[in-house]
């Protein structure tokens, strides 16, 4: 399992290869003694050592790429209330792209459908087994559809919320109630709701929260600053939690 310690600050993760050129299939290794120049990532503004956030690219037909401002203003908030050292260009990534094992956090968003093929589905789940961290923000319209995919993706395993003590919320910035509720949608309450294997949460999804549309820039939606505070916090502890637990 993905453990990265506190210390002086966090030991990031990648895919390491055993030879230049090649990958170890589903295996996230702590960088420490092996930061060589070959494995940095093509694109990259830092050093390998660097924790990499990726857009996910699904399919489905859903708008995987949208708020275009989002995750490079939350990366940069990460940068600048944090010691992690965070690569803020945004990356993405699809389920088949041969380095999808170099990103410890994977985000995605969008409205409509998200379909995985068979074939993801068996990465994804090999992915998640091993370190890696799936955060879904339904931006609105996607949970109908989310909810089937999530349950073929873990037929064995429950969608369940998370109760408000769980270290997510309480593991960077302190949510004593839950995920906040960043725009109104349905005026349902936010929910937080996670995929467990082995105590941890791999995938992590917000419903009714929509903290994606928080972080973009502020005349997107003219969300009120302590709207934005709270959504660019609240991706704060996801991320730390992921990287830490």
């Amino acid at each position: 399992m993905l453990k990265i310690g506190l210390i002086t600050g966090l030991a990031a993760l990648l895919l390491t290869a055993s030879a230049p050129g090649q990958t170890t299939e589903g295996v996230l290794t702590p960088l420490e003694d092996i930061l060589l120049p070959q494995y940095a990532i093509p694109g990259s503004n830092t050093a390998p050592a660097a924790v990499t956030v990726a857009r996910l690219h699904y399919g489905g037909g859903g708008d995987w790429y949208w708020g275009s401002s989002a995750l490079p203003n939350f990366l940069a908030f990460v940068r600048d209330h944090s010691n992690f050292p965070v690569d803020t260009l945004e990356k993405s990534v699809q389920i088949a792209d041969e380095n999808l094992f170099r990103f410890p956090f994977l985000f995605a968003t969008g409205h409509g459908l998200m379909k995985f093929s068979g074939e993801e589905k068996e990465r994804l789940r090999t992915y998640l087994a091993n370190g890696g961290f799936l955060f879904i923000n339904d931006s609105y319209g996607m949970d109908q559809n989310l909810r089937k995919e999530i349950k073929s993706l873990f037929p064995e395993r429950e969608l369940t919320e998370l109760p408000f003590d769980h270290p997510l919320y309480h593991c960077y910035y302190d949510f004593p109630t839950g995920p906040p509720k960043i725009h109104e949608h349905d005026n349902k309450p936010a929910q937080g709701l996670g995929i467990i294997i082995d105590g941890r949460v791999v995938l992590y999804y917000l419903y009714e929260s929509d903290i994606g549309d928080g972080w973009e820039d502020p005349q997107v939606h003219n969300d009120p600053p302590d709207k934005r505070e709270a959504a660019l916090k609240m991706g704060m502890n996801i991320l730390a939690y992921a990287l830490t637990y």
